[in-house]
């Protein structure tokens, strides 16, 4: 009979550890959604870009990355890791997120002395220009519009101890468009956690806390007769059309993860990340990373939104090669997210070491 080595029994128990754990969040992703059902909070939220996924590392792992901090992306999942990252890091991601919108994410990491580190990240999200139609010109008015919205923020990160670090981010975000805009303020809070049980790593972030967004601008402008019944009086004067008030997407991220393997030249991870937006049902994410050859080619694979009713997003998969290793290195990242109505995203993404 062979015997199971005790290295070899920890990564299986936290192996085993790690499925109770996605039992347990399915449990209670499904007892949310039997909640939401009576009242749903689909579409409760404004900036709901926001919740895109940055990086195609993490789109590869199927947005499993809240206790991952390996570039500058973790802005991005848990501010709480950036004070992990080595050197200056620059992460750049663009994407065709769905038909007729482009995506990007921008982040960079600079550690400041000590166990402090900073950053700075900005997000942005584009449509192509569209045709103005009008009752009186349903065909289109010769004219075109777009819609925009973007995110800049900062983020501070401090390792308190060699296993526990904690960061924050606070972000300006506005919504445009043609001419109306809403404009808010959130805040992002993470830690990130080396526990004692064989090398598994817990993250914990809440996402996008904030003030209500409201669209305001010259486009909800209109021309009112006060007394339509008397005549004579100013049939011209301008009014303004009120728009309702909305919460950001704020989002609670629980992760752990942890290497099944580990050798010189070969790594095994696999994480798991619970997920509870305010405007939709809980969930839960999978992902599962293959480094070869020292991390110079790494192989993912990723499931998105376990548990949750009517979801249109599902399995992933990516890759990354890097180009150059070392204390300064580059690498290129590509993942592949499916949409049940809308095909497929193909994600890239550029990081960079210095």
């Amino acid at each position: 009979m062979k015997k199971i080595h005790l290295k070899d029994g920890r990564r299986l128990r936290s192996m085993i550890g790690a499925s109770m754990l996605c039992a347990m969040l399915g449990m209670l992703a499904a007892g949310g959604e039997a909640e939401a059902q009576a009242t749903t909070k689909v579409g409760t939220s404004a900036a709901v870009f926001l919740r895109i996924p940055a990086g195609a590392r993490a789109s590869g792992l199927g947005s499993a990355f809240s206790s991952l901090a390996t570039d500058a992306s973790t802005l991005y999942w848990n501010a709480g890791g950036i004070s992990r990252l080595q050197g200056y890091q620059f992460t750049f991601d663009y994407a065709d997120w769905l038909p007729g919108l482009h995506f990007g994410f921008l982040g960079v990491t600079l550690p400041v002395g000590g166990t402090l580190t900073m950053g700075a990240v900005a997000t942005h999200l584009s449509t192509n220009e569209m045709d103005i139609t009008t009752p009186d010109f349903p065909m289109g008015t010769g004219e075109t519009y777009s819609a925009a919205s973007t995110s800049l923020g900062a983020a501070l990160s401090s390792r308190l101890t060699d296993r526990f670090s904690i960061g924050g981010t606070i972000k300006i975000v506005q919504e445009r468009i043609y001419n109306s805009t809403a404009t808010g303020l959130v805040f992002d809070v993470g830690t990130l956690f080396d526990t004692p049980f064989w090398g598994v790593r817990l993250g914990v972030s809440i996402a996008n806390v904030g003030t209500k967004l409201q669209m305001t601008g010259e486009d909800l402008n209109v021309r009112v007769d006060i007394d339509p019944s008397q005549a004579g009086n100013n049939e011209s004067i301008v009014g303004e059309l009120k728009t309702d008030r909305f919460d950001p997407p704020m989002i609670l991220r629980i992760g752990i993860s942890d290497e099944a393997m580990k050798t010189d030249q070969f790594r095994l991870t696999w994480m798991v990340d619970g997920v509870n937006p305010n405007d939709n049902a809980p969930s839960v994410n999978l992902g599962l990373e293959l480094g070869l050859f020292r991390d110079v080619i790494q192989l993912r694979c990723g499931y998105n939104d376990m548990f949750l009713k009517d979801s249109i997003r599902g399995f992933t998969a990516g890759t990354g090669i890097r180009v150059l290793t070392g204390p300064r290195s580059v690498t290129v990242d590509y993942a592949y997210q499916s949409f049940k109505y809308l095909g497929g995203v193909n994600r890239f993404t550029l990081n960079l070491v210095i």
